[in-house]
């Protein structure tokens, strides 16, 4: 693999397993030292990490909740501490409530909001400090903002909440050189995805199949590389050509 990232270090949320851990993967071949961070499972983090190690790359995994703020300061905190300074943060993490809009309660609502709001507004926000001048900042949003789709309210409106997020921060942070993009995957085979949609999805990509983690990734070095220099501010769709 290329050494294109080498001497970069990443942050990557929510990377012990799917498309986050396709990530952090990805940074790693490609040289860059990468941060796995974790909720609650350190063995799949550690997993991560040893398969990394195995190929020559350089891993950590760091537990933090990212919907509490002083867990993200934290996760930073650690990173500078024992790894370097901060070249590559993907704010990755994500959870869904699937229900109507008229079922859903203030606790589903404070657990969306809380992790993918939130919890991603304060990943950017610490980001957006530490990353040093060149860097690059990634948000993974979805596909389905831009869809129709039922029993998705809070999810959705999470999301469009990120994407938001990354416009204003492109702007605010162009006079450091440091690219600011969202990265929407499509119909990805991760634990989201339900077995019962997974056919229909398919057959919405003209590809006539569901997305690996790994196609998402590699579209997530690209925007981390110095080729994606002249790329902020936008939403880069990862969905097979599904409209």
């Amino acid at each position: 693999m290329s050494q294109s990232l080498h001497g970069k270090t990443a942050i990557v949320t929510g990377s012990s397993r799917g498309i986050g851990r396709a990530i952090a993967e990805g940074l790693a071949a490609h040289g860059a030292a990468v941060v796995i961070n974790y909720v609650g499972n350190q063995k799949a983090a550690d997993e991560v990490v040893a398969g990394i190690a195995s190929k020559g790359g350089k891993a950590l995994a760091i537990q933090a909740d990212i919907s509490s703020v002083s867990d993200v300061r934290r996760l930073f905190d650690e990173t500078d501490s024992k790894l370097s300074a901060i070249d590559i943060v993907v704010a990755n993490v994500g959870v869904a409530v699937i229900k109507p809009l008229t079922e859903a309660t203030e606790a589903d609502f404070d657990q969306i909001f809380g992790t993918n709001a939130k919890g991603t507004f304060f990943t950017l926000q610490e980001a957006a400090r530490r990353v040093r001048d060149g860097g690059r900042i990634i948000a993974v949003s979805t596909g389905g903002t831009k869809m129709f789709f039922t029993q998705t309210a809070l999810y959705l409106g999470s999301k469009g909440a990120v994407e938001q997020f990354v416009r204003v921060l492109s702007r605010e942070l162009g006079s450091r050189g440091i690219t600011v993009n969202a990265l929407s995957p499509g119909f990805t085979d991760t634990d989201l995805l339900p077995e019962r949609d997974r056919a229909v999805a398919a057959g919405m990509s003209p590809f006539g199949r569901i997305g690996a983690p790994r196609d998402v990734a590699d579209i997530a070095v690209f925007l981390a590389s110095d080729e994606a220099r002249w790329l902020t501010g936008e939403n880069i769709q990862a969905g097979g050509g599904v409209a």
